[in-house]
């Protein structure tokens, strides 16, 4: 296939939602053939790897498929050049009988089958730490008892370097046209008992592969014996090596593993194990890539369907799998109250099909018995003071850099006239609350917040001041050597009403220091909240996920709420925040995901409402993040509040979305009216409003254009020496 050809066939399998591109092809055909020579040489090759290198750098750079390679026996230094252009490399052990390599056995005159060449392959791929497939061909004249050695010493193989990530245990098929296409082929029976066999052998952590299309009539039983993986299926070619065994609908293969108790996903072409530590598996050039097709769990990405982008949320009404045991159990603990640990969290946020449904509903219940029917809902204005920030945070979209050649966009500083008049404007249409937080401005200090504070109350003396994270507060009592709690003090008395719980990101050190190095510790951020909560001001709380994270760490960051809950009782709602990746950092170096999937935003809400059930009683959805249609699916899953009106929103649209920065009094009301549920507006602390505003939010003038400035002149700073 010329380059052009594999271009074509690599672009149709990325249209019809193809993940890997299966590169398979004979061992070094120009060492034998005048013509294989001829044919690289016209693309401009001098080796079936050298060809192989560029149609792989082709595929992916052009469609972002993953390469998989099956070009026979490599040496070292081959295998490492094609790591950087492959997710994944395999090559079946077939037999380890020297037997079948003698005049008349099927290996005769095939060099590159002798066991120890084969062998040397699969330690080299585990020296390259290379995630590798591998397998025994049965029915071509070996034993019974040789097909155990293979397996023995494919296991010892992965003992060592743990690179095996599956073994195909793949039945001969005779083939007209060939020396062996009178063989007898290996029955059903034969097929079982070799599976079995290699599943006591295994290591349970290496998946076990029997080609569907070649065994369409015992697939149930290969799942009794230990088949956990179908291999490759696709919608766009043919099975190569088989021609004449079409493949198996996609449907197919899931009604029966459903059948057999179990639940049908997709991976990519490197293992979920893999694929969640990338930086052992994956070459760095390749690790964007996988990234980019990973859900949390490192399983094949599902949908086209990412935070903040103007997409339909999708349905996510699979039903398949059945409900296992242990989440009925989890379940029934997490209803009676009952603390769970980390790794009951984990398995809960792994449901998928039937458990999915299962855990969306009994987080629906626990809503409507702890929170009621109702949808709550409040009118309020955000007020990004400053986009200028002395930190580093790698998913950042929202804050501006050292200088301003450098800035992602304009950098500002609003005055006091600014944000008084913000505030006048948001009560004239009806707000009860104003929302602020900024950049660490390098210039700022305690006094700075306090000056913000009184801004607001100066302009709009009801309105409540939501403002300031764990962050800004941390900075301010530092600033003007005050201890926390005197500085929180100090910004009550100025008219602070509460705080919101942001900047928490994920509260987990094994996964926090990567993301936001110069922010508070997981430690001192709870240290904020929970000072907050004993000098009298209530907080939120919030979570950022779907980059760098798994769902192990969400179970940590849910249980470090819980029981700060638990000893203060002053979190009034959880704010599941999905990453929006088109603009961070950490995203365009290729570092992260590209947010949680839509499985992943609706189980974050409905896990929560689980793990805390009454003890955080407002489970509030991000419509700027999922979308109306996302808020109103989080809706039937344990949320019951839909969050503010915002009127600007700055820190997602900074990084990529697309919702809009207003969702006004009649779209909150048409989104809940669309669950047939009753609408509440309400105050940031819950309470009801009065009918002047709520009448004053549907009369509402539009706003006016935002007024900006690049720096305050009482506070004039040179930004280069402040951040130096």
């Amino acid at each position: 296939m010329h380059l052009e050809e594999v271009r074509a066939v690599a672009r149709a399998g990325a249209l019809a939602g193809c993940k890997e591109a299966l590169f398979t092809l004979g061992d070094r055909p120009e060492k034998r053939y005048r013509l294989a020579r001829e044919e690289l040489k016209s693309l401009g090759c001098e080796t079936t790897v050298d060809y192989l290198d560029k149609a792989c750098r082709v595929v992916l750079e052009e469609t972002g498929l993953l390469p998989h390679i099956n070009a026979g026996v490599l040496t070292y230094d081959e295998m490492a050049r094609l790591r950087a252009v492959s997710a994944s490399q395999g090559l079946m052990l077939e037999s380890l009988s020297m037997r079948l390599c003698a005049k008349g056995g099927p290996h005769y005159g095939s060099p590159d089958k002798n066991p120890e060449v084969r062998l040397r392959c699969l330690e080299d791929a585990g020296r390259l730490a290379i995630p590798f497939t591998t397998g025994i061909l049965i029915g071509i004249g070996e034993t019974r008892h040789e097909r155990l050695e293979a397996l023995v010493a494919i296991n010892e193989s992965h003992r060592r370097y743990g690179h095996v990530q599956e073994v195909i245990i793949q039945n001969f098929r005779a083939k007209p046209g060939t020396r062996m296409a009178d063989a007898p082929e290996p029955d059903a029976e034969d097929l079982l008992w070799t599976v079995a066999e290699a599943r006591r052998i295994l290591d349970d952590d290496v998946a076990i592969q029997v080609p569907p299309n070649l065994n369409p009539d015992v697939l149930v039983e290969l799942i009794g014996q230990g088949v956990t993986d179908w291999g490759g299926v696709s919608p766009v070619t043919p099975d190569h090596v088989n021609p004449e065994a079409p493949w198996p609908e996609r449907e197919r293969l899931r009604e029966v593993t459903g059948k057999a108790g179990h639940v049908l996903l997709e991976r990519l072409t490197l293992h979920p194990r893999y694929a969640r530590d990338p930086e052992r598996w994956v070459d760095p050039v390749m690790q964007p890539f996988v990234l980019r097709l990973s859900d949390a769990e490192g399983y094949a990405r599902k949908g086209a369907w990412t935070p903040g982008k103007p997409i339909a949320f999708p349905g996510i009404g699979d039903r398949y799998g059945g409900i296992g045991a242990d989440l009925r159990e989890i379940v029934d603990r997490a209803w009676d109250g009952e603390r769970l640990n980390e790794a009951s969290i984990t398995r809960l946020f792994g449901s998928r099909g039937d458990e999915f449904a299962y855990v969306c509903a009994t987080a629906d219940e626990m809503r409507a018995r702890i929170a009621g029917e109702a949808v709550s809902w409040v009118v309020t204005r955000n007020i990004n003071y400053t986009n200028i920030c002395a930190h580093r945070c790698t998913f950042c979209a929202f804050s501006k850099g050292r200088g301003r050649t450098s800035l992602r966009g304009p950098a500002y500083d609003l005055d006091r006239e600014e944000i008084e008049r913000r505030a006048a404007e948001a009560w004239a249409r009806g707000a009860t609350e104003v929302c602020m937080q900024g950049g660490i401005h390098p210039a700022y200090t305690g006094d700075t917040y306090l000056d913000i504070v009184r801004a607001v109350k100066s302009a709009a003396p009801e309105m409540h001041v939501h403002a300031f994270s764990p962050l800004e507060v941390a900075h301010g009592a530092r600033s003007m050597g005050l201890s926390v709690a005197h500085y929180l003090e100090r910004l009550q008395q100025a008219g602070l009403g509460s705080l919101p719980g942001t900047a928490a990101e994920i509260l987990d050190e094994r996964i926090r220091p990567q993301l936001c190095p110069d922010k508070l510790t997981t430690a001192e951020w709870i240290d904020v909240i929970e000072t907050a909560h004993r000098v009298g001001l209530r907080t939120t709380s919030t979570i950022m996920f779907g980059h760098l994270d798994r769902p192990v760490h969400w179970a940590s960051h849910l249980l470090a709420l819980r029981d700060l809950q638990e000893r203060t009782g002053g979190i009034t709602e959880f704010v599941p925040l999905p990453f929006i990746h088109d603009e961070a950092p950490l995203y365009r170096q290729g570092l992260a995901r590209r947010g949680p999937t839509a499985r992943e935003a609706i189980l974050m809400h409905a896990v929560a409402r689980i793990v805390f059930g009454a003890l955080i009683p407002n489970i509030q959805v991000s419509w700027v993040k999922l979308g109306p249609d996302g808020a109103a699916r989080a809706l039937r899953a344990g949320a019951n509040d839909l969050g503010g009106t915002l009127m600007n929103e700055s820190i997602s649209a900074a990084a990529g979305a697309a919702h809009g920065q207003e969702m006004n009094p009649a779209g909150m009301q048409a989104i809940i009216a669309s669950l047939g549920r009753p609408s509440r507006q309400r105050t940031t602390l819950y309470g009801d409003v009065t009918s002047e505003r709520a009448r004053a939010g549907t009369i509402a003038d539009p706003l006016e254009p935002l007024r900006f400035g690049l720096q305050r002149e009482s506070r004039s700073i040179d930004l280069r020496e402040a951040f130096a």
